[in-house]
């Protein structure tokens, strides 16, 4: 495996070390594990697609209801109470 040298900036540096799993993980390690996680191997299929497509347009037209009117609607008062402290 061939290597090479980049930059990154302190700031850049510090929030990499507080992604390490452990003191002793490489950079490449961490690198690799980020790349790794940021990559989809299940795109999504044609309906998944479609559901996205059709909630969009529910928020856009504004048919959405927030947490609280949902638990309200079914009957969770004590839940909806300890929300609101």
């Amino acid at each position: 495996m061939g290597t090479t040298t980049i930059q990154v900036g302190t700031d850049t540096k510090e929030k990499l070390n507080g992604l390490k799993i452990h003191p002793r993980e490489t950079y490449d390690d961490l690198i690799n594990r980020l790349v790794d996680a940021a990559y989809d191997d299940e795109p999504l299929s044609d309906e998944e697609r479609d559901d996205i497509r059709a909630s969009e347009r529910d928020i856009t037209a504004g048919r959405v209801r927030d947490l609280k009117e949902i638990m309200k609607a079914l009957g969770d008062d004590k839940k909806i109470q300890s929300l609101e402290e």
